[in-house]
């Protein structure tokens, strides 16, 4: 395993590629990239992600660029790249024994709206603030919907193979080590219900375009009037369906939950049309994050403290909920 000092010396090495004089580098998280806060003397804050290495090909990271690049021409607060010297987006980095890339956005100073959110006593200003968020999911959502991307254009897909084929985006949940045989035999036909019922969604709902995958209130900063979305390293194609399951998951089981969703769907609805369907069938994409969850955390356990507890609770959600879900969706 590459310790804390090899790790900084390759952020160290990847900044020198970057027209950026650091004068401070500070890790700020690990998940899939190692994530570094970034100084310069010219008193500007810039973020450093040195990306794991089988999640996207430079193709796809490329792209990721590009889209957030046309999103910003649109006027929506995406992150700006910063290019390296040779005016490309991303460089090449030792990283331990193998060879990474690293790119460069420029800082928003700020605080997540999940911050807000969460200190705020007022219900109603809470649910002005799913509002906010359904807003922004929706403009998102209509920018990718009429762009016309390059042909060149490259990013993972989030449908039906992508969440439930032999081999999903975020792994193969069914198969997690940590559960018992008997809960995998679960995940196995909770799979192939997925399966079936993602089938019948796909053929009847075609709000399905570019989406963020992780536009949850966390993942937007609010810095005075503005609201920046950050966080685009899972965006990839996918049913509109499956963000607004994101921004709401963690709410599922709130107990203002209803008027939570209301909120997040009206302030969609008043950017953008939404289909009785796609409303129906968030539970189900709920199922879907769950499942997804069990994926990434059984293949990646050293990013999470307790990996077997997060993953049983994650199966119990899933065992619970997956009959309603389905039959909330009709499909």
């Amino acid at each position: 395993m590459i310790s804390d000092k090899e790790i900084l010396l390759a952020a160290r090495s990847a900044l020198s590629e970057f027209p950026i004089n650091a004068v401070k580098v500070v890790p700020v998280s690990h998940s899939e990239n190692h994530v570094f806060y970034v100084e310069g003397d010219d008193g500007n804050a810039y973020v450093l992600r040195i990306h794991r290495p089988e999640y996207h090909s430079l193709a796809e990271l490329q792209s990721e660029q590009v889209w957030t690049q046309a999103l910003l021409e649109d006027g929506i607060d995406v992150p700006v790249v910063v290019k390296t010297r040779n005016g490309d987006g991303y460089t090449k980095v030792a990283f331990g024994e193998e060879e990474r890339y690293a790119g460069m956005l420029e800082w928003v100073r700020g605080e997540p709206l999940s911050a807000q959110m969460h200190r705020s006593r007022d219900p109603a200003d809470r649910l002005r603030k799913f509002s906010t968020l359904g807003g922004l999911i929706a403009t998102l959502h209509e920018q990718a919907s009429n762009w016309r991307m390059p042909e060149e254009f490259a990013r993972h897909h989030l449908d039906v193979d992508g969440f439930a084929g032999e081999h999903p985006f975020w792994g193969r949940f069914w198969e997690a080590p940590s559960l018992a045989a008997s809960e995998r035999a679960d995940l196995v036909t909770f799979r192939n219900q997925i399966r079936t019922a993602l089938q019948c969604f796909s053929g009847q709902c075609d709000a399905y375009s570019l989406i963020h995958a992780d536009l949850h209130a966390h993942n937007v900063i609010v810095s005075g009037e503005r609201l920046h979305i950050i966080d685009f390293d899972d965006s990839g194609f996918g049913w509109h369906a499956y963000d607004l399951a994101v921004a709401l998951y963690h709410e599922r089981h709130s107990k203002d939950f209803d008027a939570v969703q209301q909120a997040l769907i009206e302030g969609y609805s008043q950017m953008r049309d939404i289909d009785e369907l796609t409303v129906a069938s968030i539970p189900l994409f709920f199922i879907v994050r769950s499942l997804a969850s069990i994926g990434w955390i059984t293949a990646r356990p050293d990013l999470d403290r307790d990996p077997k507890q997060r993953c049983e609770e994650l199966y119990s959600d899933a065992r619970a909920n997956i009959p309603s879900a389905i039959a909330a969706s009709g499909l």
